[in-house]
């Protein structure tokens, strides 16, 4: 189903993909984006319901994916599982300065699947979609967790994040 794949610069960690029988893949091109668009759809409508309290529009999916692709920002890296099925997704993509317009990296969509969980898949696609990055000139990434998300929190302190600040919501007039 995906056309022709561009090389991931740096390997997928070696002790990750032989035990489990893993391959990584970057995806480049936006008309490969589609056999993904159904897994990206549901996780951002996961993150719309947790972050936003709103529905993802319908399609927002695929969307997202053929946007990030044209931003020096956009990596998507899909793990394929023995059987060719995906097992892991990663994308990145801007993160805009309201104030100065300079873009971030920001890890956007993140997820492992169940079977694949607890076993270093997460940090190693988020150190791959890094030395994309780096190889671009970008040598900063940026995530985001809902402030009691304490699991999603610490993993992403023992992948190299570090806490900067936080941002405050107001909702509803008059509050």
């Amino acid at each position: 189903l995906l056309g022709p794949l561009c090389p991931v610069p740096v390997p997928f960690p070696p002790e990750l993909l032989v035990p489990m029988n893993l391959s990584l893949k970057e995806i480049s091109d936006p008309a490969d984006c589609e056999a993904l668009a159904p897994l990206a759809q549901r996780l951002v409508e996961r993150s719309c319901e947790e972050l936003r309290n709103d529905p993802a529009p319908e399609d927002c999916g695929l969307k997202l994916l053929q946007r990030v692709l044209q931003s020096p920002t956009g990596v998507i890296l899909q793990t394929v599982g023995p059987d060719g099925e995906t097992v892991g997704l990663i994308v990145t993509g801007p993160l805009i300065d309201p104030l100065v317009g300079d873009e971030t990296p920001m890890v956007l969509l993140l997820w492992t699947a169940d079977a694949f969980r607890r076993r270093g898949m997460s940090k190693g696609m988020i150190q791959s979609a890094a030395e994309i990055l780096a190889g671009r000139g970008l040598h900063s990434l940026a995530a985001r967790a809902e402030h009691n998300d304490d699991a999603l929190i610490s993993m992403g302190e023992r992948s190299g994040f570090i806490r900067l600040y936080e941002v405050l919501l107001r909702e509803g007039p008059g509050r």
